[in-house]
């Protein structure tokens, strides 16, 4: 590393400076020194990490003009996980938290292997791994997890809570040309070798709150919001807890018995699972619908008082969905925290 030339990186307005390596991208530079900026797919696909250069010369690698127009790139505006610096930079962060800079993690790699992997329904999936140490995170975030010696890396988000233990959940769902889930019927064993690198994220559970929290996921996003979930409840704060799950049909919902347990136990909590698909052989009695309609209309229905934080976690199209919805039932825009899950690219 000595002959790499390192550049300062300034960023506004929150006055938060940190180097970047030649060759390195901002985002990974602020990855490595532990300063959590607004991101979601590292990949220039959805916009999170959307900036603008006030001062210094920079290289854009490829990215989706859906997450940067040719029209903002003509403003200045940036991808910070594309973003190669050739000069010290001024940036201005369009996006960012305060609270999510203050607890930001340093990310690094974790090594380790798969203690076991166990059907939830057809295709869904729970990935267990052993880490040979404590990885760090907050409840919501992901890790890139990568299968040594298949070269084969994907994001996952954690299941379980941040307990400060060496084991880490995954909800995976599994798709018929994923190269990655579809190792998880058969290929692999417990015993084989992982690496974990993280952790990544900012949709992770915002603690000290009070009023509602409502929860909207689809597929593997139960994966997060299941973590925050059992955070939530591990902390022992009380507040009223809506986790609307959006699925096809009957069977495609799991952990419906935790789910009950936690409707007779805690104060305030439904649990409300919606089918869009719903057959006469599901005999279903619950909401019935897309996802983003059955809370809108629930929330409309019960009108809950106080300051709302609200997390989605599932594909793009149901988080377009969802978000004006939240906002329709006035949650306020800072305290409305989403996680896309898009598509491998590679």
């Amino acid at each position: 590393m000595a002959d790499v030339a390192f550049y300062k990186v300034r960023f506004e307005p929150v006055g938060v400076e940190m180097d970047v390596a030649e060759g390195e991208t901002v985002l990974d530079a602020a990855f490595r020194q532990g300063i959590s900026v607004m991101h979601g797919c590292k990949e220039g696909q959805c916009s999170s990490c959307k900036s603008r250069l006030i001062d210094g010369e920079i290289e854009l690698q490829k990215y989706s003009t859906f997450a940067l127009s040719d029209a903002e790139r003509d403003s200045d505006h940036i991808l910070l996980c594309k973003t190669l610096a050739y000069s010290d930079l001024t940036i201005e962060l369009l996006n960012y938290d305060e609270d999510m800079l203050s607890r930001s993690i340093a990310v690094k790699d974790f090594a380790g292997g798969v203690t076991a992997v166990e059907a939830l329904t057809h295709d869904i999936r729970k990935l267990t791994i052993t880490l040979d140490a404590p990885l760090r995170f907050w409840a919501g975030q992901y890790v890139d997890l990568t299968i040594s010696g298949a070269g084969i890396t994907r994001a996952y988000s954690m299941g379980n809570a941040p307990t400060g233990g060496n084991t880490l959940e995954f909800i995976i769902k599994k798709y018929p040309d994923g190269a990655f889930s579809a190792l998880l019927d058969g290929s692999l064993s417990p015993g084989d070798a992982v690496v974990a690198r993280g952790p990544f994220g900012t949709c992770f559970r915002r603690e000290g709150r009070s009023g509602a929290l409502i929860l909207v996921g689809g597929g593997s996003g139960m994966s997060p919001l299941w973590s925050i979930l059992r955070d939530h409840i591990a902390s022992g704060e009380q507040r009223p807890v809506r986790f609307f799950y959006g699925a096809r049909s009957r069977r495609d919902l799991f952990l419906l018995d935790a789910f009950a347990g936690f409707t007779k136990n805690l104060v305030d909590f439904q649990f409300i699972p919606a089918l869009s698909n719903a057959t006469p052989e599901d005999a279903w009695e619950g909401e019935t619908g897309f996802i983003h309609d059955v809370v809108e209309r629930t929330m409309r229905a019960q009108q809950l008082d106080g300051q709302i934080d609200a997390y989605s976690c599932g594909p793009p199209p149901m988080i377009d969905a969802v978000l004006p919805v939240l906002q329709r039932a006035g949650i306020e825009p800072d305290r409305i925290y989403f996680d896309k899950f898009t598509t491998a690219t590679h």
